[in-house]
């Protein structure tokens, strides 16, 4: 078993690519923070992707810590057609016509290759471009083609992504090439498929039955109007990701942070794991240390209470992937430190349920682990679903979920707190105890003579069934 044991409850989620594509430096990332990797299936061939799977289960191994891998599909992204010359210069006012003609474009027009949006469009609607960085708004549509008024940007180049905000596109969220792309990653053996451009519940239904069990799904909030069914969103998702990147052009800027906290919250309080990502550490990319802002972005989203913080192109394609995980783990060890990190975490988190046994006991499990100053909160669980309700919470000490399913132990490891250890299958509450007490003090958890709290559901093997709370000693 390794002695890795994190100063820190936050997880970090980091994405690979050609940063990042040697056992040594997977492992290398694994030894400095990061808690779960990330395979972005909008770039690479499956086989770049089996590969990377390969090490990071030769990891798990070597250290006997369970991994998460998250597939994220690419989705329907939508994108521009080329032009003639690469790129055009824009001027405000200048008029473009947006067609389905697949010829190469020019200042005059341009290929839109997405007939369900030049027939969602109105007169007075507004298309942003490059990240929002050129803003066009509808002044004229016809059958076949639209013609916009830039109202912002200089340059347009070839294949430039754009969002249509305020608009419900009647697109899949799942495309032909998610279908082929989901089917392999399952097959590959990874933990969660993240599903990007949600827009509706039935989204998430569709992927779930394709998904059939063999992974859990994690929705990317990206769409203003996923946010109109969140409540909805969150109860079909077996977690969710907040992507700032897509949504934050969609949405006025000033309300990023109000949304960032509001799904925070409700996520966590729902028993799932939440992951902010998008530019947390966007200038280590080429710099070797982060932005003060950057520094207060990741803090930010600790003391909202996320379970997870993500880099993207920081550890995919940056110069500097290790110290960009470096710097994110001390930012949220020094937040986790804090007083008022604490007394946020202990005045807003979640009451028990009416008439719900397993909230009570995990309550109470809490509430007693403080008071006693327990070295952990240990849960024997088949689901994880005894973990995730200790984590709601968010308490001070780790919560150890012991599992005899390695893929609810790998799952586990992007929510707050956990540590998840892979046991063999025990059949009573007792044994459950006694292995406890030997394997916490053989992964240097807690010292001989420490106290932990423990909670289970008996009969074993019951999903929700959380009905038993007991205090005893490291051994």
């Amino acid at each position: 078993m390794s002695d890795i044991i994190r100063k820190r409850q936050t997880k970090i989620l980091a994405t690979l690519g050609p940063a990042s594509n040697t056992p040594e430096m997977i492992r290398k990332l694994f030894d400095c923070g990061v808690d779960a990797f990330r395979l972005n299936f909008s770039h690479g061939e499956h086989k770049d992707h089996q590969a990377r799977v390969e090490m990071i289960r030769a990891i798990e191994r070597e250290t006997g810590r369970p991994i998460a891998i998250v597939a994220d599909m690419q989705g329907p992204k939508l994108r521009v057609g080329k032009f003639k010359d690469g790129k055009i210069a824009l001027s405000v006012g200048q008029r473009i016509r947006l067609d389905l003609d697949p010829t190469l474009g020019d200042e005059t027009r341009v290929n839109l290759p997405h007939p369900e949006v030049i027939n969602s469009m109105t007169i007075g609607s507004h298309i942003l471009l490059d990240d929002g960085k050129v803003r066009m708004e509808i002044v004229e549509r016809g059958d076949g083609f639209l013609i916009g008024e830039i109202k912002a940007g200089r340059t347009l180049s070839n294949n430039k992504g754009f969002n249509v905000p305020g608009v419900i596109l009647p697109i899949a969220a799942l495309t032909p090439k998610d279908r082929v792309d989901l089917e392999a990653a399952l097959n590959m053996g990874v933990d969660w498929i993240a599903q990007s451009f949600v827009q509706k519940p039935d989204d998430i239904r569709e992927a779930k039955k394709l998904i059939a069990g063999r992974a859990a799904l994690m929705i990317k909030l990206e769409k203003p109007s996923a946010l109109t069914y969140l409540d909805q969103m969150i109860a079909l998702a077996d977690a969710v990701m907040l992507a700032r990147g897509d949504l934050g052009v969609e949405i006025p800027p000033e309300e990023v942070p109000v949304v960032q906290k509001r799904v925070v919250r409700a996520v966590r309080f729902a028993g799932k794991p939440i992951v902010v990502a998008t530019q947390m550490l966007e200038s280590m990319i080429e710099s070797p240390s982060p932005t003060r802002a950057e520094a207060n972005d990741v803090a930010t989203a600790v003391f909202d209470g996320t379970d997870a913080v993500m880099l993207s192109a920081e550890t995919a394609a940056g110069q500097y992937p290790l110290e960009a995980v470096q710097i994110m783990d001390r930012i949220c060890q020094r937040v986790e430190k804090d007083d008022l990190y604490r007394s946020i975490m202990n005045a807003d988190h979640p009451i028990a349920r009416a008439n719900d046994t397993s909230d009570a006991i995990t309550i109470a499990a809490d509430q007693v682990a403080k008071d006693i100053d327990a070295s952990c909160i240990v849960t024997y669980t088949t689901s994880g679903g005894t973990a995730l309700r200790a984590v709601r919470l968010r308490p001070p000490m780790r919560v150890v979920c012991m599992t005899q399913n390695m893929s609810t132990a790998r799952r586990l490891s992007l929510s707050y707190g956990v540590l998840g250890l892979k046991i063999d299958t025990i059949t009573t509450f007792g044994d459950a105890v006694k292995v406890a007490q030997t394997m916490i003090g053989q992964e240097k958890i807690a010292q001989k003579g420490d106290r932990f709290v423990m909670t289970a559901g008996v009969p074993f093997e019951t999903p929700g069934s959380t009905n038993i709370l007991r205090v005893a000693f490291v051994e």
